[in-house]
């Protein structure tokens, strides 16, 4: 089973041949390093995507933490959730950003530009 996941993500053989694809991360299953490869361009576009959807999020954040006040005031039991939902929607950059910190994987969190 393990050699079968292995096969998943190995270079095809003539695709290893290639200066570039032959670099490894040196384990024994010789996984190629693609992602660390890819040119800042690439990353520097997930970072503006990733402001652009923090920004909209936490509009929409906002947006539901008034939609559920406005609930509450009139009422409606279901207030609560939307207060809820709204915070976290907010916070999700906030939330993600510490989960990777936490579980010591921040190299893998992209910061959002603007």
């Amino acid at each position: 089973m393990i050699a079968f996941l292995a096969s998943l993500f190995t270079l095809p053989e003539w695709a290893a041949t290639t200066a570039s694809a032959a670099i490894t991360d040196g384990s024994s299953l010789g996984v190629p390093l693609i992602l660390a490869q890819v040119p800042s361009q690439v990353k520097t576009g997930f970072q503006y995507g990733l402001g652009l959807l923090f920004m909209i999020g936490f509009i929409w954040g906002v947006i539901n933490i008034w939609g559920g006040a406005d609930r509450l005031k009139k009422g409606d039991a279901d207030g609560k959730m939307g207060i809820v939902s709204g915070i976290i929607i907010a916070g999700a950059a906030a939330i993600m950003t510490a989960m990777f910190y936490i579980f010591g994987m921040s190299d893998g969190a992209l910061t959002p530009q603007f």
